[in-house]
């Protein structure tokens, strides 16, 4: 028995010491040790209270203050697992010390913050502590963590018994307002925004205190709040900013009040108070109506007006717009009855009479204000840009006939251009009539007189605008298109001076054609067929460069037009055998071989939407291609020798991206009949699929000892490794053991880089498994062997570098290893550099294989797990590394962190810069380059690690000003630019050294570098100056 009641009194003497320890001040732990014992069970809240007994009731204020505290704490961290009686018990406790002696509120207030969150609060008690809150504290004599408490509880309270609240009425509102009154800080304003904008929105009774809440949020207004250095609460001025607006926009009710504030602070001179009216305006339109607006329209317009047309700022300039666009919505949006006034119609008449003169001033300044203040307001809805364009259009109209000059002319049509814009979005809507058709005629005329006017600008207008007029539905009549369609073919064999008119004119075909694919079917690709037959004779017969130029510009043409699947079934065949016509000529040359294929490999990417159009583009264009390259690589006496033109590395890459493009987005299903065809192509030499199979002799590129039949295993490349992941390839560990015996095996090393790339990229796609390892196996064997000494070391390199890439990107186990023995080759005398150039293979996008849109593995941040990885591999590898090896270190090192992006750098770059300054002192240029162009964004994002280093920055950015290279050149001036962003306290001791040494820069041979160091020069004259 003795022993019993001892095990029961021992918990109550800890908890006993634990309190007098508390409330003695000694030490704060004491009350987590409280909770603890609670959450466990061992004590009870009532055994903490009663331990408290005397503290509660003692006549010093701190001693009663400390005991608060810790019930406070502890309930903070206990509530939940309060009963209901207990909480009622302690609310009524907690209420009655409200009245107590002012150092003892901050504890009581925690209390109540804890049993505010409690599940189990009874009705009424909500009200009950509130109004005792209202009635006993003066909020804002307390602290500022005090004051959060308050709005905290009453938070807490609107978020769990909001109809409890809402029984009090005005008073609640009322009681809020006297507490927030005078707040100051910023953490506690956001809260107390947060439940005013709630108060509003939840449709609590704001009584006849509508003004006073206003004025208690409006004295904020506009937030003028900059954040302390350092601040660790993070709160900038914008979370301010919105957090105010959200509550002065909430309600139509603020607007008596609030339009006449916003007109006052849009007429001040600061500007961010300008701004903040106008994007508040903004705000208010979405939730006002005409009542509310009616009395203040004509001043508000004022405003706006003379922002717009007297502004030095673009940004106050686009809000002014912005703020007029949603009047004239918000007017749009109101219901008219039969007698009421309508507002937006006298509204715009008041514009249009403001704006509609200047109009007619097209070489004056307010011109386009005035035109951007009309398309705000009718860009707003349907009625709105009827009422506005009815009255312009047929003005600019006029005005365009009555100017004669092209400048003029540019600018009327270029406003005349935003207006049919706007008729474009608004004009389907509720309407039987097309729209512009009224003014079909005069535009048209007015279009054509653009496009045949001699200035290139104007010319620019008028095709923007004939696309615009082209999508109206139904506006233009066939005729109409075809004259249209002489006006953009001839612009577009345009001379070289005006071919971005020439180049605008091909897009504006190509959109255009999507929606009226018969007319230009009949109409302009038969002339562009006939121009490419024509170009040919011509050329033949020796007149001289410009028809190859226009035959070029034909074949952009074709496949610009190239948009519909109708115009395509026209077009593509036309290329094809222009490609064979070329392959068997003797005038051609590999530049003409090129034009054909980016023409087709533009018509293949604007396929892809369409998978039927796919499909054709395929299977028509691919066994072309591969038909052509596989006669070309035949022994033929009768082929001119221009037939080897296909074989050519340029072209092949070339041919590469139609067929890659053509592949990457077929069905599986497609998929598989096509690699059905062209695996046993290049494995068997079954010609049999391709158009033209008559050939002098096998195809058999992996058997062959032809070097010319090799190189094609690069269009094999291209084929099968861009098809889905879920398409299966016939014969594949056949297909992958040739592939391994080209790369490591052939003297020619397009072949071998080719058959190396295309082994990486089924490896990429290959799900784990035994079969994926026997590959690795083989690889590996293979790359060990060749990287022996011999003649094939290069070759065996290569493989390393494309399998180590596909690995790397997939996260493979096995791709770390390949990294080290890549890493090993660093201090290789004869592969040293090719492996340290590796280092920006393995991190870059390739165009051919191995990318995402080829449906390659790509696991996503896969750069910064190698940078993880690598990089103090490579760090310790440059320190271990003899003098001669140690560029190659550097080299690599460079390639990798210009990959990597900027976040993940900044924190290590204190531990790389160091190495990466003594890159700079490297003589190879491809270091030099990919490390100045590393360190450029470093100098704007880390200014103070940068500053540590600016003696030796200034000195190697100087030396490399003048380095024979012009890209090295080019990016010194550029970071000796960006070095202007570090602090100037650290910069004005160089300036004149800097200002001294560019100016040999200055007289550089070459317009770009004499171009940065003019830009770099003048912003470190203005170093240190007032106001820069």
């Amino acid at each position: 028995m003795a022993a019993a009641a001892e095990e029961a009194l021992a918990p109550a003497g800890a908890l006993g010491g634990l309190v007098r320890d508390f409330v003695a001040g000694h030490q704060d732990g004491p009350a987590a040790e409280v909770a603890a014992d609670v959450k466990s069970g061992r004590c009870t809240v009532l055994q903490v209270v009663e331990a408290l007994g005397s503290c509660l009731e003692n006549p010093e204020p701190r001693t009663r203050g400390r005991g608060i505290q810790l019930l406070s704490q502890v309930l903070l961290q206990c509530h939940p697992l309060l009963l209901e009686k207990e909480v009622v018990h302690l609310t009524l406790f907690y209420e009655n010390q409200l009245k107590d002696h002012h150092l003892v509120i901050p504890s009581v207030l925690q209390g109540l913050r804890a049993l505010s969150m409690s599940d189990v609060l009874p009705p009424g008690l909500a009200v009950s502590v509130l109004k005792a809150i209202f009635q006993e504290v003066h909020v804002q004599s307390l602290t500022q963590m005090d004051r959060h408490t308050v709005y905290s509880i009453i938070t807490n309270f609107m978020r769990t018994r909001e109809e409890e609240l809402k029984s009090l009425g005005a008073d609640f509102t009322f009681g809020f307002i006297q507490v927030m009154d005078g707040e100051k800080d910023p953490r506690n304003l956001l809260v107390a925004f947060r439940i005013v904008y709630d108060l509003i929105s939840k449709d609590y009774s704001l009584g006849p205190f509508v003004e006073e809440l206003f004025e208690v949020t409006s004295c904020y207004f506009p937030v003028d709040f900059t954040p302390p250095p350092n601040d660790p609460h993070g709160i900038q001025r914008e979370d301010l900013i919105l957090s105010l607006r959200a509550v002065l926009a909430s309600t139509p009710r603020f607007a008596e009040f609030l339009l006449p504030l916003l007109l006052e602070k849009v007429d001040s001179e600061m500007l961010s108070a300008k701004l903040d009216s106008l994007q508040t305006l903004n705000a208010c339109c979405a939730v006002y109506g005409q009542k509310e607006l009616k009395d203040y329209l004509p001043s508000l317009w004022t405003s706006i007006r003379r922002e717009v047309f007297q502004t030095s700022s673009e940004r106050v300039e686009a809000e002014g717009l912005a703020a007029l666009h949603s009047l004239s919505a918000c007017l749009s949006r109101s219901v008219l009855e039969a007698d009421a006034e309508d507002l937006l119609d006298s509204f715009l008449s008041s514009i249009l009479e403001d704006c509609r003169h200047h109009l007619c001033e097209p070489d004056m300044k307010l011109v386009w204000p005035s035109a951007k203040l009309l398309q705000a307001a009718a860009g707003a809805s349907a009625r709105a840009c009827d009422r506005v364009t009815s009255t312009v259009i047929p003005l600019l109209l006029e005005q365009f006939n009555r100017h004669s000059q092209s400048s003029q002319r540019r600018t009327i049509l270029e406003m005349l251009l935003g207006f049919l814009k706007l008729q474009q979005k608004w004009g389907n809507e509720d309407k039987d009539e097309i729209p512009l058709s009224s003014f079909k005629t005069p535009l048209c005329s007015l279009v054509s007189l653009a496009l045949a006017d001699p200035s290139t600008q104007l010319q620019l207008v008028g095709i923007r605008a004939l696309t615009v007029l082209g999508a109206q539905p139904g506006l233009l009549s066939t005729q109409d298109l075809e004259l249209a369609i002489d006006h953009l073919y001839r612009l577009s064999f345009l001379e070289e001076e005006s071919q971005s008119c020439s180049l605008a004119a091909m897009e504006a075909s190509g959109t255009l054609a999507t929606l009226y694919p018969t007319v230009f079917i009949s109409h302009l690709v038969p002339r562009l067929a006939e121009e490419l037959h024509t170009g040919d004779t011509e050329l033949a017969s020796g007149e001289g460069p410009s028809y190859q130029a226009r035959r070029l510009r034909c074949l952009q043409a074709l496949s610009a037009v190239s948009t519909h699947a109708s115009i395509v079934r026209e077009t593509l065949p036309m290329l094809l055998q222009y490609l064979r016509h070329v392959h068997r000529g003797k005038n051609a040359n590999s530049n003409e071989v090129i034009a054909v294929c980016r023409s087709l490999h533009l018509v293949a990417g604007q396929c892809q939407q369409e998978p039927e159009s796919c499909w054709y583009f395929h299977q028509t264009a691919v066994p072309c291609l591969l038909a052509l390259a596989v006669q070309a690589s035949m022994p033929d006496k009768d082929l001119p020798n221009p037939g080897k033109l296909l074989l050519e590395e340029e072209v092949l890459a070339a041919m590469v991206s139609v067929i890659s493009t053509a592949s990457t987005h077929l069905s599986p299903e497609l998929a598989a009949q096509s690699v059905a065809l062209v695996v046993p192509l290049f494995l068997d030499g079954d010609v049999s699929f391709l158009s033209e199979n008559s050939f002098p002799s096998k195809f058999l590129p992996f058997q062959n000892s032809s070097s010319e039949q090799k190189r094609l295993v690069a269009l094999l490349m291209a084929f099968v490794c861009s098809l889905p992941k879920n398409v299966e390839i016939p014969q594949l560990d056949r297909l992958m053991q040739e592939l391994l015996t080209l790369s490591c095996h052939h003297d020619r090393l397009f072949s071998c880089t080719a058959a190396a790339k295309c082994f990486a990229g089924l490896l990429n796609k290959h799900p784990a498994g035994q079969q994926l390892d026997e590959f690795l196996q083989k690889a590996m064997e293979k790359v060990e062997t060749g990287l022996s000494p011999g003649p094939y070391r290069s070759q065996a390199f290569t493989l390393l570098l494309w399998v180590t890439k596909a690995l790397v990107l997939r996260y493979h186990p096995l791709s770390s290893c390949l990294t080290e023995r890549l890493m090993g080759l660093l201090s290789d005398a004869e592969l040293g550099p090719a492996a340290a150039d590796g280092f920006s293979l393995l991190m870059a996008d390739c165009p051919d294989v191995l990318h995402r849109a080829g449906h390659a593995e790509i696991r996503i941040m896969f750069r910064q797990r190698f940078f993880t990885d690598s990089v103090p591999a490579l760090v310790q590898g440059f320190h271990a590394a003899p003098q001669n090896v140690k560029p190659n270190y550097l080299k690599g090192l460079s390639h990798v962190l210009n990959s990597l992006p900027k976040p993940v750098l900044l924190p290590e770059l204190p531990t790389l810069l160091s190495l990466l300054l003594e890159a700079l002192s490297c003589t190879d240029s491809v270091v030099q380059l990919s490390t100045l162009s590393c360190l450029q964004p470093l100098l704007l994002d880390a200014p103070q690690v940068m500053s540590l280093h600016i003696d030796t920055l200034v000195t190697k950015f100087l030396n490399l000003s003048c380095s024979p290279s012009m890209a090295v050149r080019i990016a010194a001036l550029q970071c000796i630019h960006a070095l202007t962003r570090l602090p100037t306290p650290v910069l004005l001791p160089y300036k004149m050294q800097v200002i001294r040494a560019l100016a040999k820069p200055l007289d550089d041979k070459k317009r770009l570098v004499r171009r940065e160091a003019v830009t770099a020069r003048g912003a470190w004259f203005l170093l240190g100056s007032p106001g820069s």
